[in-house]
């Protein structure tokens, strides 16, 4: 143990995250302080999409009138929360003020194991196109001559968009737009700074993988759009692989119970080389710089559901 303070988020809907660490009745989207030994503390948190967005419009609301007018519309209360890029984007969010929060030293994002895992570290830029966007621009144009422009240029896309949505739903849309009017500055500026902190040297990315063709595929498209996004690899971890066993005897035994045994070592012998060359051909397809840190965690006797198991990973991962 280190002694310092970490809080852990995770975005994984599959609660993945409350099972491994015995939280009774779960997480929620404010963090929880978890009972562990030694020094340091253990905080963890559930990310909460709704209840994130609403914090992010008080604070950058110009009063509680402008934030009040927002929540209670029914654009935002319906539709805005579930827009695809909102969950990605309030994860980054989340990232953003825990790593402000003066509570935490060390801020882990535990992301779901699929493609879409890593779309938060696009979500910021996507909200900064968004807001710089001239249609956006034109529907914040709060004065009375500002509407009169938009009714004439942006007639045609309404009436469309009003045909496929519903007349009520495109008049509370437009009625969030004029309501969000002066707050977009305090969004872009927050969408610029989690961008920078994606990319500062305080941030770290570890890629996680079983050596399996199936999760060695999912590594490699991780690795992927790190790159592509100019970030690297920082450490790696080969998880569930087959433990080591020593040599079997030079001789298959005659006796029936100790052939079987001698059987089962050969195939796990021969499994743990096979999982070798996966994780080798992993390290080499994902592009990983040499030298990066890689470590091996063999497969546990029983699911990671407690505090204790928990602690038998940190020695697997850290003694």
């Amino acid at each position: 143990m280190l002694g310092r303070r970490a809080v852990v988020v995770t975005i994984d809907p599959a609660k993945r995250l409350a099972d491994a660490l015995g939280v009774p009745g779960g997480l929620g989207n404010e963090p929880t302080k978890l009972d562990v030994p030694g020094a340091g503390e253990l905080w963890a948190l559930m990310l909460d999409t709704a209840t994130t967005f609403d914090g992010l419009v008080r604070a950058n609301a110009a009063d509680e009138e402008q934030a009040e007018r927002i929540l209670a519309n029914g654009f935002y209360r319906n539709v805005a929360g579930s827009l695809s890029g909102t969950q990605e984007y309030m994860a980054a969010e989340r990232l953003h003020a825990l790593h402000n929060d003066g509570r935490f030293d060390l801020v882990i994002v535990d992301t779901p194991p699929t493609r879409n895992a890593l779309d938060f570290l696009d979500a910021p830029g996507t909200i900064a196109k968004f807001i710089d966007h001239p249609l956006f621009k034109l529907l914040m144009m709060p004065t009375r001559r500002g509407m009169k422009v938009l009714n004439l240029a942006a007639q045609p896309i309404l009436r469309t968009i009003g045909k496929v949505v519903g007349g009520d739903v495109l008049a509370d849309a437009v009625a969030f737009f004029q309501a969000f009017a002066g707050m977009e500055t305090g969004f872009r500026r927050r969408a610029d700074e989690v961008m920078a902190l994606l990319h500062s040297d305080v941030t770290r990315f570890v890629l996680v993988a079983s050596p399996r063709a199936d999760t060695i595929e999912e590594a490699c498209y991780f690795a992927e759009r790190l790159a592509t996004s100019e970030l690297e690899v920082a450490a790696v971890i080969v998880n569930r692989c087959t433990p080591p066993f020593g040599e079997p005897p030079a001789k298959r035994p005659r006796t029936l119970a100790t052939a079987a045994l001698y059987d089962n070592l050969v195939e796990l012998r021969a499994n743990a080389a096979t999982e070798q060359r996966q994780a080798a051909a992993l390290l080499t397809a994902t592009g990983v710089p040499a030298g990066t840190h890689t470590t091996w965690v063999p497969t546990l006797p029983g699911d990671v559901h407690t505090l204790a198991a928990l602690a038998t990973i940190r020695g697997l991962l850290f003694d």
